[in-house]
């Protein structure tokens, strides 16, 4: 069956199904392989969730008309893009990690004693730490795969939302 074909419904289903199993993938390597996340898988993951509530309402209400379908398509990349800014600093931080020698305090000591807009601030410049590199498939990192996946998945939203009616 062509996915091309596919209804806007089926469309955003399977795109809630793919992002709920990049978070269990993330998960499990964490869980099984002793991955553990920095600060901005932290975010990444909160992205993939947020991107797959989007694609999950869109899917269970699947609008009817093309304004309806074209603003679920619209709210899911806007969800991918927050993601894709977070994953493409986290591979930029890989690429060119700078001289400080780790991310800083862990997550739930900065939720502690920071703000929210200085907690963002303060993990979306996370180094050292974040510029490991410790797993690659097909010589890309996680975080590249991450950068990958929410281009992919935000395309796939717009397809879905402004493609042909099925």
């Amino acid at each position: 069956m062509n996915p091309l074909r596919w209804s806007f419904r089926s469309r955003f289903l399977a795109g809630a199904a793919t992002c709920f199993a990049l978070v269990g993938f993330a998960i499990y390597s964490q869980l099984q392989w002793g991955l553990e996340p920095c600060p901005l898988c932290i975010f990444q993951r909160i992205a993939f969730v947020a991107l797959g509530v989007v694609f999950l309402v869109g899917g269970v209400f699947a609008p009817s008309g093309r304004g309806g379908r074209g603003t679920w398509g619209v709210l899911a990349f806007i969800a991918a893009a927050v993601g894709m800014g977070i994953a493409a600093r986290h591979v930029w931080i890989q690429l060119f990690p700078p001289d400080i020698p780790s991310c800083g305090a862990p997550l739930s000591f900065l939720r502690e004693t920071m703000g929210t807009p200085d907690l963002i601030r303060k993990v979306l410049t996370g180094t050292g730490d974040c510029g490991l590199v410790d797993w690659t498939f097909l010589g890309l990192s996680m975080p590249a795969w991450s950068l990958v996946w929410f281009i992919l998945l935000g395309a796939w939203a717009l397809l879905a939302g402004f493609g042909k009616r099925r």
